[in-house]
Parts: C-alpha cells; structure tokens; sequence
C-alpha cells in the first residue's frame, strides 16, 4: 500500500481559537483559583506579553488616507490567530509555538550594494521613522485574503538609511535562524532561512511597506514581529515575516518557496485571477470571516499602481 507522506508546503486549512477566549484565560483561571498551576496545565497563553512588545506607545500611526478600502477589515482574532509561519508548523494555528520567538532586543542589518551598511535596533528604528498605518488588501496564494490595518513605514524610507547603490537590482531579506526556537527549522532538508527577494523598482514602489504593527498596536510574534515586508498586489509569501538582514545586490535572490517549488511559485507572484496555481483555481478567493466567495482582482486591485513595473516582461513568469 502506498501511503503518503505530507510535505511542510501542504495546507491544513482550518479555523483556530478564538482570541477573544485566549486573551481572557489567565483572568478566568484567576477567578477559578486555578493560578500557575492551571496557566502550566493549559499551555502557553495566546496572547503576546505586553513587556515583548516593541515601542507600543508609538501606535497607532495616522492613518494615510492615500491607502485605504473598499470593504470591512477583517476582525483582528481572525487576522492574529489564523497565520502562516512555517518556521513553526505548517498548519493556521501556530499561535502558541510563535511565542517562543525572542523578539527583544532584534537587530536588523541593511548590507551589501550599500554606501553605508547599517545595523540598528528594531526599537531605535521604530522610534526614527515616522510610523504610519495603511488599509491593505492581503491576499495568500492559498485563495483565502483579509483586509488588515497595518503600521509602519515605506520600504524605500527604511532603504535610504543605508543609501543604496545605483548598481544595485534587487533587494534580498532573510529572516531569523534560531531552531532552539522554531522547531521546524531542525528540519534541514527545508532551505532554512527564510528568503525572499523584489526587485529594486518594486521597492521603490509607493505600495512596498514595511510594517512593525497592525490594528494600532505592534506586530504580533504569530504575524512576524517585530519587523515583516507588507507586499499587497502579491500573493501573501512574499511578504516575508521577522526581517533579520536585508541586503542589496545585482543578483535576483531565490526565495524560500522558489527554491522548494519552482514550477508552483515563482519569484514575481503577482496576484492574477486568470492564472491558475498548478492545483487550483486563483480566479476566487476566501476573506476570512467570511463563508463565501469573491472574485480575485489583477494584482489584487492595485494595477494601477504597479502594472508598470511590468512594461516590457512579457517573457516572465509574473504571475506564479
């Protein structure tokens, strides 16, 4: 009999707990006497630690009006408790497992086309640049989305800290490697850490951001605190999680995901509903909260912001 063994890409797509009942356990074993001894039992609670947070008194940011939507926000127990993190599991509810990540102190480093290579605190970073919030669309290449008010900064503001160079093609980022901390990076047949990659027109872009917090406080451990790529007309791996380096170069980096799949994910993949994923339709999408369905839109409804940066590629697989 032939079995079959699930790869860490396959999805198990199911719903977690509610965060409204996590939040509230430690005031509920409380009220049952329940103590230590009861928080021990349950396990690890949901809710991140105010003391891990990273500058909390910063947000919200104000709100940009240039960035906003045309549909409700998703609730945030939906956003912060149904995530993708494959450092930690392959299934939606790696909550719990997430907050084992140390995120304080977090150093970022900007590298190499550079004209000065700069090594900052997540915490002086926030604290440097102005921090703003922004309604984006999130659409994942597994056809669900949600609409989520982040907070942060443009990416090309981070990038001039270090002045890049104009020889430089693209951006490469490179997230964490610590498997004390994140179980499935003892699996060393993945290509552990975690890449991705724009180019540099892309991160030039008005819509590339950078974002520290979402729903007026700081970034979650289980949505890639303390510092993640925000990459709205992609699909959602692209917007990689818990930035350690990001380097400039004139070599177009392999992401992590590339690298495991190449003839499923590619290293644009821009959001397009009339290009199908190898194993199923893009041409709908799942919002979260929600029990239908509705129509994918062409870079997730941002066209007309990014469709130029596409002049003249019509040999590039853009849309995998």
């Amino acid at each position: 009999m032939l079995t079959r063994t699930r790869k860490i890409w396959d999805v198990i797509d199911h719903r977690a707990t509610d965060e409204a009942l996590v939040t509230n356990r430690r005031k509920l074993l409380a009220g049952m006497g329940m103590g230590t001894i009861g928080l021990s039992f349950i396990g690890r609670a949901h809710a991140q630690e105010a003391g891990s947070l990273i500058a909390p008194e910063l947000y919200p940011g104000e709100r940009n009006p240039a960035f906003t939507l045309d549909r409700p926000l998703t609730e945030e127990k939906l956003a912060t408790t149904y995530n993708n993190f494959y450092e930690f599991g392959g299934s939606k509810d790696i909550v719990d497992a997430a907050q084992a990540l140390t995120i304080k102190p977090w150093t970022l480093t900007i590298d190499g086309m550079v004209e000065q290579t700069v090594e900052m605190d997540v915490g002086d970073i926030v604290r440097r640049l102005p921090i703003e919030e922004r309604l984006y669309r999130h659409r994942c290449v597994e056809a669900w989305s949600m609409d989520v008010p982040w907070s942060g900064f443009p990416l090309k503001v981070l990038l001039d800290l270090a002045r890049p160079q104009g020889s430089a093609k693209y951006v490469r980022f490179e997230t964490f490697l610590n498997p004390d901390e994140a179980p499935a990076q003892q699996q060393s047949w993945y290509p552990w850490p975690y890449i991705e990659g724009l180019s540099i027109a892309e991160a030039g872009n008005d819509l590339a951001f950078i974002a520290t917090g979402m729903y007026g406080k700081p970034l979650l451990k289980q949505n890639g605190a303390p510092i993640r790529l925000v990459t709205p007309w992609k699909y959602g791996f692209k917007s990689i999680k818990s930035i350690r380096k990001i380097t400039l170069t004139d070599q177009r980096p392999v992401s992590y995901w590339e690298e495991l799949g190449p003839s499923e994910y590619g290293f644009w993949a821009n959001v397009n509903p009339e290009v199908p994923h190898p194993r199923w339709s893009q041409a709908y999408e799942r919002p979260l909260g929600d029990f239908g369905s509705v129509p994918t839109r062409l870079f997730n409804g941002y066209a007309e912001q990014v469709a130029s940066l596409y002049s003249g590629m019509e040999g590039e697989q853009l849309f995998m």
